[in-house]
This record gives structure tokens, sequence and C-alpha cells, in this order.
């Protein structure tokens, strides 16, 4: 029986009195991509730092397909070992690239600190391997030794995804990953993402308020609100026709826009 490769498991966290995600669950497949939708404050974003580690949950379990171990309880991993994870098969993109990079440090440097967090010590390998991911997400090679700092809004996210995919990893947290992006460059990063993700078989979480984004990119989605998932199933079959009245409110609003 094949198993999924991110098994999540009634994950709850509260803030106080105010609930920031509730028993929330779903199983995420290797190539798959879930996109998880709402309006700021849904819990979307909480969900996100559950998952991936920034957040304690309450309760709950996320279980990860470990390629020697098979499923593990991610929060009962030791620290070392969720460190090793996350420099590994993991990855995070950060709605500003600013907290995914080091903005004093070269853009290859950016790229090359993630390869040797897995080991590599090799100056020229990582310097061939820093200036190949430049090109795959389009940021002429001979930027490599400039700094983030210089590079517009678009190219830092780009450079962020490249930081982050450099190691191969199986797993992607995106937190609206276009989002505060001029439309033109949404659609480039939008294209370049769906590239990559087909290309290298990545599954991903990604949270997104854009629908568009949502249709685009997953292949199921998760409506949230107050914390709850409301709805979820295949993208298109969840936009097309939409279930639950805050489900068809959100599709509303946007083609009436």
């Amino acid at each position: 029986m094949t198993l999924p490769l991110l098994d999540v498991l009634g994950i709850a966290k509260k803030y106080g009195g105010r609930t920031g995600c509730s028993d929330v669950s779903f199983a995420l497949w290797p190539g798959e991509v879930m996109g998880v939708v709402g309006e700021s404050g849904s819990g979307k974003s909480t969900l996100l730092n559950c998952l991936s580690g920034n957040l304690v949950p309450d309760t709950g379990e996320v279980l990860f397909n470990t390629r020697c171990e098979g499923m593990r309880d991610t929060l009962k991993m030791s620290e070392s070992e969720r460190r090793r994870l996350s420099r590994t098969d993991w990855a995070f993109v950060h709605q500003n690239p600013r907290d995914g990079l080091r903005m004093n440090v070269s853009a290859g440097g950016n790229i090359g600190e993630r390869l040797m967090g897995v080991g590599e010590r090799h100056y020229g390998n990582i310097r061939r391997q820093a200036m190949d991911w430049l090109g795959r997400v389009e940021i002429p090679e001979n930027r490599v030794d400039d700094r983030p700092a210089t590079f517009s809004g678009g190219m830092r996210q780009r450079l962020q995804i490249a930081r982050n995919l450099v190691t191969g990893p199986r797993l992607i947290f995106m937190d609206e990953p276009t989002g505060g992006l001029d439309a033109s460059v949404q659609a480039r990063l939008l294209d370049l993402l769906r590239s990559l993700v087909r290309e290298m078989e990545l599954a991903v979480v990604i949270v997104t308020h854009d629908l568009a984004v949502a249709r685009l990119l997953a292949d199921r989605m998760m409506v949230m609100k107050d914390g709850c998932a409301i709805e979820s199933g295949l993208t298109d079959q969840v936009l097309d026709d939409p279930q639950h009245a805050y489900t068809q409110l959100l599709v509303g609003s946007v083609l009436q826009v």
C-alpha cells in the first residue's frame, strides 16, 4: 500500500481564547499541490506554520514519510532531526523574500549556504550549482555576486525559490509566494513555479488568498474559515461547483470583480 508523503491529523492551535486552526486533517501525496485558501484571519497561515515546524500546535500529528524510517511524527522529532529535515527534504518559501534570504550575502552565497548545510564543501561545485539555479529561475548569471538588496521584488522571490530548491527537497511550504508583486511579475513567477513543481515532482502546500493562484497551481484545494477546513476537493471541482456558502461567497466575489 502506497503511503502519503505527508499525513496531517487533527492539527489545532489556539492563541488564548482565539482559535488559530481547529482539527485540520488531510493527506498529501508525492508530486501533489494542495492549495489552502481563505480570507485574512481564516487560519491558513497558522496551519502552514504548524505543519512546517514554525509553530507548535496544541494537538495533532504531522506525519512525514521519511526516506529511511517511513512515517515519522515531525512534532516528536528532536530539534536536530527537524533542522536536518528543513535543510534536506523540506523547504519554506516566505511571502516576503527578506524573511527567506540573507540580504547582505551575495545571490550565489545564498544558494551556496543551503548546499553547505547538506555537506557540500567544494567551492567550484557550489558556484556551478548556484549559477545553474540562477539560470533556472531566470536571474542573469552575472548577478551571482550581487546582493539581494540590489534586486527587484520579483528577482528576490525567484532567488528565494532557487535557494530552497537547490538541495532537491520533496516537500515545499509556500506562504503567499506571489503576494505584493505586480500582476505581470506575479504571472511570470507563477509560470516558473508551475514548471518547477512539475519538473521536480514536488509536493507543495501553498497558502493563498488568491483563487486564481490556487486554480493555476493546486491539484486539490482546502477552504478555511475561522480556523476550520470547511470544504475540500479537486481544485476545479471546488471552484466551479462550490458547496459551502462561504466558498460560494469567495468564488462569487472574484467573478464580480
